[in-house]
């Protein structure tokens, strides 16, 4: 890095929570115009940092400085002034509101009232979008767009505000690949303007690809900043776990055992047509592609969600009519949506209540009535079996990390006992050891001879995990692959051509 003064400098910064020491003793800086990564596992701190410097949490002790001057006390509105700008993972943004809107809005936010003036509002998106080499409607409502324009729009409010610093908290836990090389393209551009960007990301490949230093947390403590050309994927994730894992391939032959779940030229108009595979019982099959490729739409119509409009779908010899998800569910077909807060959860509902929420008609009495020893006995079997790390089971699924918050998902299927588990980017926004822990455990059911579909945008995540994997482009299958018998450059290559 060059010398000079640290656009931010932290001091000896810490933070308690009651007697929860989130964060100690941490000394920290970002330069101008630098791209800086953040990695640590889930409640390791980097989140409290976060909100330490943005002006949400007062540190307990310890000195922020902007520009070689102190800073504190900062409150977040301070902190916007100074030029400090958070992109959490949820986005924050405004559904309801048209792209211009949610990009200005803050601009609308200095007085009581303001008439809204929707000129002034697009000249300052259109700028702005500008400077980022991105075009969007602006007057295209934001609940509508993709995740990757979502994400855009975040940044390019961020940019209206006069940002300086940019934290961005995991921003392609939700991006196909093809979306993340835009967005890594765009951090480029920000740097390019003198704008320093943290980047907090579980993607070690990403962080390798973009920073120039990378600090690692562990524990609330910062164990170490590292220039990236000294740091590797593997020495990263020791310092964050500090254990050596090791991402092996797995692929069995599987050919010998008895077919589970076939589909014959399955097709739905607009989304995939002519999809013919067999999934083996106890196979592990992966389904990768780029961003409308079909991999979701296909899963959501194995899970009854959408209907096919040809082929068909026969499990252990038997041909289904899904007309519903809960003919799917009730035939043996468990599904864990990409979506795990909007489709997987029920955030503020406590984690048993999430865990029995598929099996509630096996709980109740004749009359209808539900035992709550049989369902606490039930959920506290899978977080047991799981290993999901909760404070109670009666606490809100929203208190738990992000891992955790997967593996209650995970458990409110197999709670189901399901004969085939389609998994869709299972481990998005999920730490290594996290990670691990659900690739064991998709063995684990492998090993039960449960069938698993695991659709990945991660083709190390296929490699570690699968027997074999289907290639999908434009709504077909277009090859197939054994992990072992191509290397995962080659399958990229493949998928990225």
């Amino acid at each position: 890095m060059p010398n000079g003064v640290p656009f931010l400098r932290l001091t000896g910064l810490s933070k308690h929570f009651g007697g929860v020491r989130a964060l100690e003793g941490i000394d920290w800086d970002v330069m101008p115009g630098e791209v800086h990564c953040l990695v640590g596992e889930n409640g390791c701190g980097k989140s409290t940092l976060i909100k330490t410097v943005a002006g949400v949490h007062p540190p307990t002790e310890g000195s922020v400085e902007i520009d070689g001057q102190s800073v504190l006390p900062l409150d977040p509105a301070k902190a916007k002034a100074l030029g400090i700008q958070v992109i959490f993972q949820d986005l924050s943004l405004f559904p309801n509101l048209s792209v211009a809107e949610n990009i200005a809005i803050e601009s609308h936010l200095d007085a009581l009232v303001k008439p809204v003036r929707i000129g002034p509002m697009r000249r300052i998106a259109r700028e702005v979008l500008a400077r980022l080499d991105f075009d969007l409607d602006l007057a295209a409502t934001v609940g509508d767009l993709s995740v990757a324009e979502r994400q855009i729009v975040a940044i390019a409010r961020g940019l209206a505000g006069r940002a300086r610093l940019i934290f961005m908290d995991e921003p392609t836990a939700s991006l196909t690949r093809a979306e993340v090389d835009r967005l890594l393209a765009i951090v480029a551009r920000l740097k390019a303007d003198g704008i320093a960007v943290v980047f907090v990301s579980h993607r070690l490949d990403e962080v390798v690809e973009i920073a120039e230093r990378v600090t690692v947390f562990r524990d609330g403590r910062k164990v170490g900043t590292w220039p990236v050309a000294e740091v590797d994927q593997r020495r990263i994730a020791h310092l964050m776990t500090g254990l050596d894992i090791e991402q092996k391939v797995v692929a069995r032959d599987m050919g010998a055992a008895e077919p589970l779940l076939v589909v014959d030229r399955l097709s739905r108009d607009g989304e995939f047509a002519d999809i013919s595979f067999t999934l083996r019982r106890g196979e592990v099959l992966g389904i990768v592609g780029l961003l409308g490729s079909g991999r979701t739409e296909l899963a959501l119509t194995l899970f009854g969600m959408n209907r096919s409009e040809g082929g068909a779908i026969r499990l252990e010899g038997k041909e289904l009519r899904l007309r519903s998800n809960r003919d799917a569910v009730k035939a043996g077909i468990a599904y864990v949506s990409e979506d795990r807060l909007g489709l997987g959860v029920i955030l503020p509902q406590a984690i048993e209540d999430n865990i029995v929420l598929a099996v509630m008609k096996d709980l109740a009495s004749r009359l209808g009535l539900l035992s709550p020893k049989r369902r606490r006995a039930l959920a506290a079997e899978w977080v047991e079996r799981l290993s999901i790390k909760v404070p109670g089971l009666d606490r809100p699924v929203q208190t738990l990390s992000g891992g955790n918050q997967q593996r209650v998902v995970l458990a409110k299927w197999l709670a189901a006992r399901p004969s085939v588990l389609i998994l869709d980017s299972p481990t998005v926004g999920v730490d290594i050891k996290n990670k691990q822990g659900i690739y064991e455990t998709v063995a684990a059911l492998a090993a039960q001879g449960v069938g698993v579909i695991l659709i990945s945008d991660e083709v190390m995540e296929v490699f570690a995990t699968c027997d074999r994997v289907l290639h999908m482009r434009e709504g077909r299958i277009v090859g197939e692959a054994v992990p072992g018998q191509i290397s995962e450059h080659a399958m990229e290559e493949r998928i990225y051509a």
